[in-house]
């Protein structure tokens, strides 16, 4: 599992309820039984347990596995290399064991606040063997060049004949990839909770030892429902960028009957944080949309149609962005069709295909992208994959057997093609080959028009990000619906879409926050 996707499946725990809190007692007790198992089976007899911690939430797991392994009648020591714990969670069942006092259980904690102090600490001098030693230092938590001091304990955790057991990723490897840049503790076992971290799945095995699974009691949907967790992908602006580096997208639509479209999606993808957004558009459409907002750098092209004759136009404004959405306002024309399947074949950036460009672009023609978005609602999923009979997204229900027959059917039609795939409905479903996520944010006050088109601005601006097409997808509905439910608290039924697109901005920061 990426780090980032169990940081977020985490987060989202929380929104059902289920605390971050609980989640780290839990892993604490599993850490603690797997360590008793190791114990039993290595050793016939309770040893000491020497339990080295960080300053993030391994280091908390620890702290709660320390209580667990008391009670089993363990003599446990934990070695603090920082004192300034980040992880709330984790500084609270610290607290708890401050409290322990008098002490009546077999506890020590030193910490170990200088190179001095490392090099005379037990283990480091011990040449006995019958102990267990638990790396709850990094973890995921690893960014660049190991400190001094990490750096020697690693080195003094490697170099002592106790056991070794690593919690989640061996402190020092990159969880991602598996890679070691610096150095890294070298396990017996690494035990991971929920799922293997993807770099040490990845890893030789003498890099990892033996791999041990843990379940926590994180359900199902706390994966599979978008939520503010899935936030955390945003990355963190550099407060050096400049002018284009966060995001710069084109939005090619209208028609001289539709020029609102083009110009929400493009409010739409301000809101969700892009830097520069052009719309090419047809000269009556453009000069709407250059009155709608100053913010939008609006291509005029000639006539009143989107035709192939401005294909060499839109393809130079292509080069200069990182994202493109087709589609919105533009209409239903021959000549039309024509551009749009140009389009895709031959720009090679991210591309989020809505409204007529779902009605328009051959699915041949996209079906082997994983950089592509479609956006559409059941009609155009129907007409867009060719599905003849009744479909109905409906999936609000507490029957395991229903949805689950509901969203295989989705994906059957979907696996056809590598791209993502919001089918927009009551409750969002997001699909891209065997992966899915559920949306539930939003409301009914959204049927108004214009609320589709600000879906695939943001999921456009999102993706001229850097996020994935997935990843883009699954917030992008997530973001939107947000919004729609901030401009229905405010105005009820009887908001718009620009009233939606003027709450982007607000609600992200807010679940930045």
């Amino acid at each position: 599992m990426d780090p980032i996707d169990m940081m977020v499946t985490d987060y989202n725990c929380e929104y059902l309820g289920l605390s971050r809190l609980c989640l780290m007692e839990s892993a604490g007790k599993s850490l603690a039984e797997e360590v008793g198992k190791i114990a039993v089976y290595s050793f016939s007899k309770p040893v000491k347990v020497v339990i080295f911690t960080g300053s993030g939430g391994n280091g908390g797991d620890g702290f709660v596995a320390a209580r667990y392994l008391l009670n089993r009648g363990y003599d446990v020591d934990i070695y603090m290399l920082k004192e300034n714990i980040r992880s709330g969670d984790a500084k609270t069942n610290f607290e708890i064991l401050k409290n322990m006092k008098p002490r009546l259980s077999h506890l020590k904690i030193y910490n170990l606040k200088t190179l001095e102090d490392i090099n005379s600490c037990e283990v480091a001098k011990s040449d006995n063997s019958e102990f267990i030693i638990v790396d709850g230092l990094l973890g995921t938590g690893i960014d660049g060049k190991l400190q001094t001091n990490i750096r020697r304990a690693i080195e003094v955790i490697n170099e002592s004949d106790g056991l070794k057991i690593s919690v989640d990723v061996p402190s020092g490897m990159d969880p991602l990839t598996g890679e070691v840049n610096d150095l890294a503790v070298v396990p017996d076992y690494t035990i991971s909770f929920h799922k293997i971290k993807t770099g040490v799945r990845n890893a030789d095995e003498e890099d990892v030892g033996g791999l041990v699974t843990a379940d926590i009691g994180i359900p199902f949907e706390a994966e599979y429902f978008v939520n503010y967790g899935d936030f955390l992908r945003l990355r963190n602006r550099n407060p050096k960028s400049h002018k284009g580096n966060n995001g710069r997208l084109l939005v090619v639509g209208g028609s001289k009957d539709y020029s609102g479209a083009p110009a929400i999606a493009g409010m739409a993808a301000i809101g969700a944080g892009a830097d520069l957004v052009y719309v090419a558009s047809p000269q009556n459409a453009a000069e709407a949309i250059k009155s709608t907002s100053p913010d939008l750098i609006v291509k005029s092209l000639e006539g009143d149609k989107l035709s192939l004759n401005h294909a060499d136009e839109i393809l130079e404004l292509a080069e200069n962005v990182d994202a493109v959405l087709i589609g919105p306002g533009a209409g239903m024309d021959s000549e039309t069709s024509k551009l749009f399947n140009v389009l895709v074949t031959k720009i090679k950036k991210p591309i989020v295909l809505d409204a007529d460009a779902l009605k328009q672009v051959e699915l041949s023609l996209i079906k082997n992208r994983h950089d592509i978005i479609l956006t559409p609602h059941i009609f155009e999923f129907k007409s867009f994959f060719n599905v003849e009979g009744d479909l109905k997204l409906d999936i609000d229900s507490f029957d395991f057997k229903k949805v689950d027959e509901n969203i295989t059917q989705f994906q059957q039609i979907t696996r056809i093609i590598k791209a993502s795939v919001v089918v927009k409905g009551e409750y969002d479903l997001i699909l891209s080959g065997t992966r899915f996520k559920i949306n539930k944010s939003g409301n009914a006050g959204m049927t108004v028009g214009g609320t589709g088109d600000a879906l695939a601005g943001i999921c456009t601006s999102l993706l001229s990000q850097g996020l994935s097409s997935f990843d883009s997808s699954a917030l992008g509905a997530f973001i939107n619906g947000l919004a729609g439910d901030k401009a229905f608290e405010v105005k009820g039924n009887g908001f718009s879409a620009t009233d939606l697109v003027s709450y982007i901005g607000s609600v992200i920061k807010d679940g930045l926050c």
